[in-house]
Order: structure tokens, then sequence, then C-alpha cells
């Protein structure tokens, strides 16, 4: 897969079919200022995120490397995660509570792959690195709840910071 600026990307999997965009930005760079993620998706796929479910179908939409390290399953399988815990809720319930924006049915992971690939969807973007912004109270939580360097300390939240490129290790 080429990643070049000015490249389409053609997206046919189980859940979008006859999609496609083209990357405007280099691959994993030119991010508002605001959005500092600390892990590539390919860092979050080998640190092991959701329940190493989350991208199977997906695989020909990103970079092969992505995948060489990345913890797959066929199965939801919570040990892959980083902290070993589950920590995620099934899409129905994202799809519910309105948490799905724009063309990423998947959510925000997979919209963070085609920022990151080079993707821009201003008004999608904005609205996404709200989300990713607000999710740095869990942050907070562990900071004010557990020791310092204590990683076994607050696993599902530690793991849900992972799920959305904050830094679980503080």
């Amino acid at each position: 897969m080429v990643t070049s600026i000015g490249n389409t990307i053609k997206v046919c999997d189980t859940m979008q079919v006859n999609y496609q965009y083209q990357l405007v930005a280099p691959i994993g760079q030119d991010f508002a200022p605001e959005f500092t993620p600390v892990y590539s998706p390919q860092q979050m796929l080998e640190m092991g995120v959701f329940e190493g479910k989350y991208c199977n179908d997906c695989r020909n939409e990103f970079p092969s490397d992505w995948f060489s390290n990345a913890k797959i399953s066929a199965r939801s399988n919570a040990s892959l995660n980083y902290f070993g815990v589950k920590s995620r809720q099934p899409l129905s319930v994202w799809q519910q509570k309105g948490w799905i924006f724009g063309p990423d049915p998947r959510g925000w992971f997979q919209w963070y792959c085609r920022y990151y690939l080079g993707r821009r969807l201003p008004e999608i973007d904005s609205i996404q690195i709200k989300r990713w912004r607000a999710f740095s109270r869990h942050a907070g939580q562990i900071r004010a709840n557990c020791e310092p360097a204590d990683i076994f300390c607050r696993p599902r939240q530690r793991q849900a910071l992972l799920q959305w490129s904050y830094d679980p290790l503080i």
C-alpha cells in the first residue's frame, strides 16, 4: 500500500463498501496543534488494544507493517489487551449513544487510523479531536487515585487511555 499525498484509499470491508478518501497530509504528520496522541496506530495495535479484534477485516486499508507485530485474534480476547482486561463496549452501544461520526463506522480508532494516514475532514476531525481531548479526564483520575508508577492500579482506565492514544503508564 502506498501512502503518499494525493493517493486515494479505496475501502471495501464488512462495514463499508465503495468508500474512498484521499490522503492530503503526510503519514503521521501535520496534525492539528491541539491533537497530540502518544502512540501511532501501529504502536497501539502492537501493545494490545480492543481485545485483538478491531481491524481484522480492514487490514487492506492500512499499511501492512501496522499488523506485522499486532496482537490480533479472530475472537475478542481480553488477555491480548496491554493490561489483560476487558475495556470496551460493543459497537452497538457506541451507535446507540451517538458516538459514531461521519464516514467511520467503527468509531474513534478508525478515524484516528485514517487521520494518521493523512485523510483530513475538518468538521469530523474537529469533533473527534474534541472527544480525544475530553478523554484526558481519565488520566486525571489515575493521577488522583493511584500511586505513581503503580501500573496495576485502575487497569481498565489505563487500557482505555491506551485505546485513545494517551499514556497509560503515568
